[in-house]
This record gives C-alpha cells, structure tokens and sequence, in this order.
C-alpha cells in the first residue's frame, strides 16, 4: 500500500495456457482507497519480449514482442477524479496484436515474460504502479499437414573393436506424427535386432533443446522430461515396440520464430549397450497448442504396415434372401435307403441287442428334418379336432 492506496489486477478471461495472437485480455483494476483521493490519470500498459544473456556481467540480446497502452482514466487542464474511500473496479479490454506473440518460457540462459502495468497518477504525490504477470501461448496447431506426417529413422552400429567384433546392432524407429499436445501419449513403434553378444536394453525419452543466440553465439542446453523403458534384448534376439506408450508431461509449446531463443523437442529412442556407446535415432517433434481431432485419420505409424479394404462396406444384402437348399436336394433317395438299417422294429431299438450304437447313429445321421406344419401330426387323443399350434412372437 502506497499512500493510502492498494492497487491490483485481476484477470477475468485467463484460460489455462494464457493468452494467444489477436485475443482480448479482460480485467479489472481496483483501488482499495483508505480515504478519499483525487486521481489524475489510470494507465494500462502491456509490455513484453524476449531477453537472453550468457553472463552477468555482459550485456544480453532482448527482442520486443509487445508494446500496448490503453487509459481508463484521463484528465485535461489539469481537472481530477475523486474517488471516495472504499473499494473502486475499473473494468478494461485489451487487445493483443494479431501478428505472432513468442510463448511465454523461462529456460537455462534467458526467458521470454510478459507483464500488465497498471499506473495511478495523483496530483502532489508520486504515481503508484502495479505489476501482474501475462502468460502468452503461440498458437500451434498440430492437425496442419507438415504435422501429421509419420518420422522415421534407422540406425545400425558395430560393437566392438576391428580386432574382436561382436556383432551389429540395428534400430528402425517410427511415430504415426510429428505434432502433438500436452498430456497425449505418443505410440512408439520401433524394432531392434541384437546380434552383438552383448546384453541390451532399449529405451525412449523426450528431451527439450533449448538454443539461445546472442552476440553472435549459440549455446545450447538439453535436458530430459520424460523416459520409458523396454525388455533387455538377449544375444541374437529381436525387440518389437509395436506402439509402446510415453506420456508427454506438462511443458512449454515449442518456440519456432523467436530470434534469439529457440525451444525444439525430439524423442530420442536409444539403445543402453554395456562398455560401449549407446545407438541412438532422434525422431523431432513439435508441441502444439491445438489438440489433435483426427478422428477418422489413420495414421501411418507403422504398427500396421496392412491397408484394411474396408470396400465391403459397399455389398448390401438383397431384398429377398435365398432360401436353403431343401434336404432331398442333398441326399438322394437311393442314398438314403442304402444307408438306413431295414427290419429294426421297436423292441430292438430299445434293447440295441441287434445292432451296435454306431448303427443307431447312422440311422439318424441322413434321415430328413421333420416337415413343419401348424397342424399338430398328434393330436390329443381326449379331443377328436385338431389343434392348431399358436406362436407368440
């Protein structure tokens, strides 16, 4: 509190990710007033770049990525605005530029901010200032073409010395895209073949590169976010990834366009080869801001290497379905009588004293299905009429 004055802003419209190219900043700036006061002017200043230094003591590179005043309060010939003791909100739309704004990131050897400043003026007093931190995300859109196409990479290497040579060791690694978001999976479809006579163990992480350039000099830092890890491989084996998942954690949209800082992403799939050095293909990646919606997309991620016809589909069946083949069209009279046993009354069909079980079998195996009638064949012997049987479908 400044002079009897507390100031603050708030945010009324601040999504998770912050604020993109061409939105509108909605807000609030309140005074807490502990007695009355006469206000020449409220400003609202948003102001923000990129800066990027290797040492301390030397000068570092800054870019300017935002500039924008707007007043809520003015005062002409030198008139003043009274407000009276208590709580003032002085509600206020900002507009960001439509070009592209630099996602808001804070790395190894310089960062990218924004802020809001809002700045009372009163007469006889020194102007009281407030700060209020603006997170600005770039749009990305991963379902762009360039996106969406599958990488892949191969590798092979030697293990050991040109005198004992063990044995080669390849990697063939493969993702269905090159964009995606915070909190998806990424599928890992990889293949590696051990014909070393080593014990191996393959693994993939996730790794953010960050470039700054400044003076003319480039350093880079590299650190890794996420890994996961498969079998170990014995000697003359193969490993099949086929869509192994690594979740991506929460971390900052690459930063493609910004002159002097540089944010990129890989997934690295590797292979850990004891006393020697690890096989590795880095496969880039992008990470965007707009969730990928491909909902009918089938990607060519190489876990399925097969086209699905899916021209069935198209067959529809007809209006009147053929009817089965009637049994006698099957089997002939003469087979049949050939086959059935003659003579077997019912007594010998009970005992089966005269013929084995297969016979009994066989006699049952081409006799026709009874024919379908609504007639009851028989009938109740109580009751002279016939009785017609009823379905309840």
């Amino acid at each position: 509190m400044v002079g009897g004055v507390l100031m603050s802003i708030v945010l009324e419209n601040e999504r998770k990710y912050g604020y993109a190219a061409g939105e509108s900043v909605s807000g609030q700036v309140i005074l807490e007033l502990l007695e009355d006061t006469q206000v020449l002017g409220l400003q609202l200043h948003a102001r923000g770049g990129a800066f990027a230094s290797f040492t301390v003591k030397r000068g570092g590179e800054c870019v300017e990525c935002l500039n924008e005043k707007i007043t809520l309060l003015s005062s002409s010939a030198g008139e003043t605005h009274m407000f009276t003791a208590g709580n003032h909100k002085l509600p206020f739309h900002l507009q960001l530029p439509s070009g592209s704004l630099v996602t808001s990131f804070t790395g190894k050897y310089g960062r990218v901010q924004y802020r809001l400043t809002a700045l009372l003026e009163r007469p006889l007093v020194p102007a009281c200032s407030v700060h209020r931190e603006l997170r600005v995300t770039s749009r990305i859109d991963v379902n762009s073409p360039p996106l969406l196409t599958p990488v892949q990479l191969s590798k092979e290497k030697m293990v050991g010395c040109w005198l004992c040579t063990s044995g080669p060791i390849s990697l063939n690694a493969k993702i269905g895209r090159k964009g995606y978001c915070n909190g998806e999976a990424i599928p890992i479809y990889a293949e590696i073949e051990n014909g070393s006579s080593r014990l191996v163990v393959p693994k993939a992480a996730i790794f953010q590169i960050q470039r700054f350039f400044v003076h003319g000099k480039i350093k880079t830092y590299r650190q890794m976010l996420a890994r996961v890890r498969g079998n170990h491989i014995a000697s003359g084996s193969t490993e099949i990834w086929n869509g192994k998942m690594l979740k991506i954690p929460p971390i900052t949209p690459t930063i493609p366009d910004c002159p002097i800082i540089r944010v990129e992403y890989v997934l690295a799939v590797y292979i850990h080869i004891p006393g020697a050095k690890k096989l590795m293909v880095e496969l880039p990646l992008v990470i965007g801001t707009v969730p990928f919606n491909g909902f009918l997309y089938r990607n060519l991620s190489g876990a399925s290497q097969f086209t699905v016809d899916m021209s069935w589909l198209a067959l529809t069946l007809p209006e009147q379905p053929e009817a089965p083949p009637n049994y006698a069209d099957i089997v002939s009279e003469e087979e049949l009588s050939w086959r059935s046993p003659i003579g077997i009354n019912q007594h010998d069909l009970i005992e089966g004293s005269h013929f084995p079980p297969f016979t009994m079998i066989q006699e049952f195996r081409f006799q026709p299905p009874p024919l379908y009638s609504e007639v009851d064949p028989h009938p109740d012997n109580h009751t002279a009429e016939q009785r017609t049987a009823s379905f309840i479908l």
